[in-house]
């Protein structure tokens, strides 16, 4: 139910992140999704994509330092209060959100939301007991293909 994500340190200056997507593409790698966050003088960029063993090798043999960390894909009602009502589940549990962010496809009445926790496998329990769809990394990738 976890998924790898890759994550890079980039200095936060113009023409920085494009050289680790030019590199993936040029291995024809797709990206899933992905986050941007940046401080005064560095950014984290937060990679989603199939094959992650190879794209870390891509990246790395560019020349850049690729973490990988497991996050969570979880489905969310896409309605107003939807994000909420999941956030009380976890709340309820007090398990501990590092950063979130969403994917850009949805399925009916639901969007697909990447968390990172603190405690990923108690968050993963808390939110199937309450009956939140925890979306796996092979339903995942098969959404993004649709």
């Amino acid at each position: 139910m976890k998924i790898h994500q890759l994550s890079l340190f980039l200095e936060n200056k113009p023409g920085r992140l494009g050289g680790p997507l030019r590199a993936l593409a040029k291995e024809g790698i797709n990206i899933l999704t992905l986050s941007l966050a940046d401080t005064e003088q560095f950014a984290i960029l937060r990679l989603i994509v199939r094959d992650w063993r190879k794209s870390q090798e891509v990246l790395e043999k560019a020349g850049y330092a690729v973490a990988t960390t497991e996050v969570v894909a979880v489905e969310v009602a896409d309605r107003p209060g939807g994000l909420v009502a999941l956030l009380d589940i976890l709340d309820q549990k007090q398990i501990n959100i590092e950063y979130m962010y969403a994917f850009t496809f949805r399925r009916e009445d639901r969007a697909v939301m990447v968390f990172r926790f603190e405690n990923p496998d108690a968050a993963i329990q808390a939110l199937q007991a309450s009956g939140v769809n925890v979306v796996g990394g092979m339903e995942l990738f098969e959404r993004a293909e649709i």
